[in-house]
């Protein structure tokens, strides 16, 4: 029974191995594995169990089944984190052991939405700064981030002078983000960013929307950042109550 066979000693052993390789490089990220029938061959297993071992490290997230055109090597993500660490952008490319980059596409002042008034909750509000940038980790684009803060805050002009806008807002308003309010969205296929991503047709986006405070719970920045998903890993510790 193929139930059975997650308990077996040759597949467990196939397993591993078929695993080893995938990390040692001798299949490579985004590429398209041999047919079942050839794996079986190669690793001397029946198609069985090597269907079952591609179903095991599908759901490992380790390969990636394509309908119609095959299984491909997934790559390994740069940066993988719990979703409750806070941090910039550029803080996150650091950890993974790349240079952040940014690459701007376009900076305006523009007339606060009611969604911005309620998320700077602030009715006085006048100009909202609007910042897009492309993140980059050793030069390969990585995220796309919208920024917003209040321009009469932090002017426009400011915002060209950092990388990271984490820092930013520190150094110009000499306040700390202390925490932010996420929420967790997947993208399919977005005509704009995913070209400038160098995502493929069938690679989806993960989006955060994020409105930060400080540590007196002031709203002060809200960023809008579609992360590459083979390239970011986000998970979370779920405790019973």
């Amino acid at each position: 029974m193929v139930n059975n066979l997650y308990d077996n000693d040759l597949f467990k052993k196939t397993l591993i191995k078929l695993r080893k390789d995938i990390e040692q490089g001798i299949y490579p990220p985004n590429e398209k594995l041999h047919p079942l029938y050839e794996l079986a061959t190669i690793y001397q297993v029946t198609r069985t169990i090597m269907e079952a071992i591609i179903d095991q490290l599908v759901e490992e997230n380790v390969v990636t089944r394509r309908l119609g055109i095959g299984v491909f090597v997934n790559p390994k993500p740069i940066y993988s984190s719990g979703i409750e660490e806070l941090g910039s952008v550029s803080d996150m490319i650091r950890k993974a052991g790349k240079q952040p980059g940014t690459q701007y596409v376009a900076a305006e002042v523009v007339k606060p939405t009611a969604h911005d008034l309620n998320n700077f909750n602030a009715t006085d509000l006048e100009a909202i700064a609007r910042v897009e940038r492309v993140r980059t980790a050793d030069g390969e684009p990585v995220v796309y981030c919208i920024d917003k803060v209040d321009h009469a805050r932090i002017p426009i002009g400011q915002i060209h002078s950092q990388n990271s806008i984490f820092k930013l807002i520190e150094d110009y308003t000499m306040m700390r983000i202390q925490y932010a309010h996420t929420y967790i969205e997947p993208i399919g296929f977005h005509e704009k960013i995913s070209a400038i991503l160098n995502c493929r047709p069938d690679q989806s986006l993960l989006l955060l929307k994020q409105m930060h405070y400080t540590e007196e719970h002031q709203p002060i920045l809200y960023s809008a950042n579609y992360f590459r998903s083979d390239a970011f890993q986000f998970h979370v510790v779920r405790k019973r109550l």
